[in-house]
């Protein structure tokens, strides 16, 4: 049976209250008739890729499960999830799920079910977080909802009979409720991380966390995170030392933080051992430079 609605596009967003920390996402859909459906969860530890790759893996169930035919436009303000479905993917299975440099690929589990889910179908397009996009920031709302724990009530605008399921009616798996106030357990969550998943969820992640906390990991996943730190300073070396200019999303994933932790920090800060400056706005990018400490302060010391 053909769906009751046909699906014009998706909208996906993930947030994470520390990195790694509680997580969300959100999932909008709408439908070529003007209706829309929106979903949520939450996971208890995660990263901000992790959340971003859940939305995007909630869509394609979506659009499975409705068993369209017609192209639709998946749109994600994560270039790690758009690169990684389009393009990185493929060359990672070929390698038996490792990087060019021979590392194993992170958060392969959710890379795999994202890979087996993924159809010709769907169109990736990127779109700038926090650029004032209805359907980008009502997923971000619902998604640091979710990640924070507050209440939110969902959007799903269809007309019901009141003896009929959302699921009956929609053809849509219910992935989330009208108000996270109802009841803890009635709340969307998605598969809680095993052991093994977690390992790889903490490796994701630049930032720091607390002596305790480290102490309590395995010391092979501390010495991941650490050669994972060593890779990201690399390559900020290697941008601040070129002069290469970097937009704001680019400088979010180099530091592993949401777009708007950039932007909302001003035009020139501090991180680690650079000084990061707001350059110039080039249409609807903000580019940023990344001068070495050392270099601003006049120099190494002799």
């Amino acid at each position: 049976m053909p769906p009751t609605r046909q699906i014009q596009c998706f909208y996906t967003d993930g947030a994470c209250t520390g990195n790694p920390g509680p997580g969300g996402w959100g999932t909008v859909v709408y439908f070529t008739d003007g209706s829309v459906y929106e979903m949520g969860g939450a996971e208890a530890q995660s990263t901000n890729n992790r959340m971003e790759m859940q939305a995007a893996i909630q869509a394609l169930k979506v659009l499975n499960a409705s068993g369209q035919t017609e192209a639709v436009t998946l749109y994600t303000d994560s270039e790690y999830v758009k690169n990684g479905a389009t393009k990185w993917v493929k060359g990672w299975k070929k390698k038996g799920w490792k990087t060019a440099q021979g590392k194993a690929v992170l958060n392969q589990d959710l890379w795999e079910i994202l890979d087996e889910l993924n159809s010709p179908l769907v169109d990736w397009q990127y779109v700038r977080g926090h650029s004032g996009n209805e359907g980008n920031e009502r997923c971000d709302t619902i998604a640091r909802a979710f990640a924070n724990g507050k209440s939110l009530v969902l959007e799903q605008s269809f007309s019901l009979n009141p003896s009929q399921s959302i699921q009956s009616a929609t053809n849509l798996p219910v992935t989330g409720v009208s108000d996270s106030n109802i009841a803890p357990e009635l709340a969307y969550k998605t598969e809680p991380l095993s052991d093994s998943s977690f390992d790889v969820a903490m490796i994701d992640s630049t930032a720091s966390l607390s002596n305790t906390a480290l102490d309590d990991l395995p010391r092979e996943v501390r010495v991941g995170q650490l050669r994972n730190l060593v890779e990201t300073l690399r390559i900020a070396d290697e941008i601040a030392s070129q002069g290469y200019l970097i937009s704001s999303s680019e400088l979010a994933d180099l530091m592993d933080v949401n777009a708007s932790a950039v932007t909302s920090r001003g035009d020139h800060w501090p991180w680690r051992n650079w000084i990061v400056s707001r350059v110039r706005r080039e249409g609807n990018q903000i580019l940023w430079q990344l001068e070495r400490v050392d270099q601003v302060n006049g120099g190494d010391e002799e």
